[in-house]
């Protein structure tokens, strides 16, 4: 038997293979809020323009409420024959109000349907994720906060480089997703024109209103081109890059944590809440949790590069391929909350081990850069010069097994005679991460200041 939404033109149903294939409502049934929603507002513009009566627009309006409840309750049944989440609720319409559900989709196809229907719901993922991204800051930033004194190692090629604040280290991330949270906006900016109302491919010859539609769905207008609004795709492309580089900023800072609790560097602890333990060895503290969200940037990277290749030789307008946009791009979103909640929950988890940052940011001799910034500024050395002085008293220092800070200043002077022991202020840690007070440098006031100011910000935007 064929498809009754469909299949006047068919004699015979489907091969079981071709239903396989083609059914889509084990991933588009998320999208039941939004399908709802836009054919309340298909129905309340018909009737208003005189297309289909009051009488079966107000039919329509409370069948789809009723389906709404039942979908909300548990108490809908989601047919796999009828390939999609569209066709499911119009059944179930025409089982509820009879004929007047057949009027519904009057100036309409499932092809400006469906981009409907995903614009609200990437619309509706993105505020999500954008008040998920704010959570993360904000407990980023008051991590910062009560750290901004915490002395640790700064890296580069993951050797210690320079000493930073544990704070300044968490407000880098803050930054980045400052960043990301300004890529979904603009996403979702783009996004926010309504496809409703462009039928299959080359528009309606029905009076229709968009404008009204749109404006009932919260879009900023209409889509001026019939084509590209049942063709385009440009905004789950656009909202997925948003995505996979989220992910890469929390993967990073995922790597980290995974690094730092490592009993080799000691530099934090993770509760019981965000590790687990080993089946065979009693003593191990896993992060799991942290692994989980590096690993997850996996599949949401893959998402993206998924769509783009599915689109990549499209043709307009529709396409059956289009129908692949959802699955990987709900997966990834949904993943990526996650995630973020995972990641907020051990940023407000982690302690650090103040006494080991403070003791590993000495290692390295980490402060040589100091050094030689004090033979510019009080022996008046061109930087190379001072730069090829700190490399020998570097050396000497290794030679002798000692810290820089502890390397007699003897040694010092049989390298360069004019060195004094005024030298000695400069060597500390705690004096380094000090002087690099420069706007954007670690020194603890700069890091108060970030934090507050980020802190302010966030309560402002919530």
């Amino acid at each position: 038997m064929s498809n009754k939404m469909w299949g006047g033109r068919f004699g015979s149903g489907p091969d079981p293979i071709m239903e396989d294939i083609n059914a889509s409502i084990h991933f588009d049934r998320h999208l039941y809020r939004q399908d709802i929603a836009a054919s309340k507002a298909h129905a309340a513009m018909l009737a208003k323009k005189g297309i289909i009566t009051a009488q079966d627009g107000k039919k329509i309006a409370h069948g789809l409420d009723t389906i709404l409840s039942e979908i909300e309750a548990g108490k809908f049944s989601f047919k796999r024959a009828l390939e999609d989440i569209h066709m499911n609720v119009e059944s179930r319409l025409a089982a509820l109000v009879g004929p007047a559900a057949g009027r519904l989709h009057t100036a309409r196809s499932r092809n400006d349907q469906v981009a409907t229907d995903f614009r609200l719901w990437v619309r509706d993922a993105i505020d999500e994720i954008d008040a998920a991204l704010a959570a993360y800051q904000r407990a980023l930033a008051e991590k910062a906060l009560e750290n901004a004194a915490t002395v640790m190692p700064g890296f580069t090629h993951l050797q210690p480089a320079q000493p930073v604040t544990f704070g300044h280290h968490l407000l880098a991330y803050v930054e980045m997703a400052a960043r990301d949270r300004g890529r979904f906006a603009d996403a979702r900016a783009r996004l926010n024109e309504s496809p409703l109302g462009s039928g299959a491919l080359a528009g309606t010859s029905f009076p229709i209103d968009r404008g009204m539609t749109a404006k009932a769905l919260g879009f900023a207008r209409p889509m001026a081109n019939s084509l590209d609004a049942v063709a385009d795709r440009d905004f789950v492309l656009e909202t997925l890059s948003a995505c996979a580089i989220t992910a890469v900023h929390l993967s990073r800072f995922a790597e980290e944590i995974v690094i730092w609790s490592s009993p080799l560097t000691g530099l934090v602890r993770l509760s019981d809440k965000f590790t687990t333990g080993s089946s065979m060895m009693p003593q191990k503290r896993n992060p799991d949790a942290a692994e989980l969200v590096r690993a997850k940037t996996g599949r949401i990277v893959g998402a993206l590069t998924g769509l783009l290749v599915v689109i990549k030789g499209l043709p307009l307008a529709y396409q059956k391929d289009l129908q692949e946009d959802k699955e990987g791009a709900i997966d990834a979103i949904g993943a990526l909350a996650l995630s973020l909640k995972a990641m907020t929950g051990m940023v407000g988890d982690i302690e650090p081990d103040v006494a080991r940052m403070k003791a590993a940011a000495g290692e390295g001799y980490s402060t040589a850069t100091d050094l030689a910034d004090w033979l510019v500024r009080t022996l008046k050395l061109p930087f190379r010069q001072a730069h090829h002085v700190t490399g020998r008293i570097v050396a000497a220092a290794a030679e002798a097994g000692l810290a820089l800070d502890k390397l007699p200043i003897e040694a010092m002077q049989a390298v360069e005679p004019r060195i004094t022991k005024a030298v000695f202020s400069v060597l500390s840690v705690g004096n380094s991460v000090k002087s690099r007070a420069a706007y954007g440098g670690t020194a603890p006031n700069n890091v108060r200041t970030q934090a507050k100011a980020w802190l302010k910000r966030l309560k402002k935007k919530t």
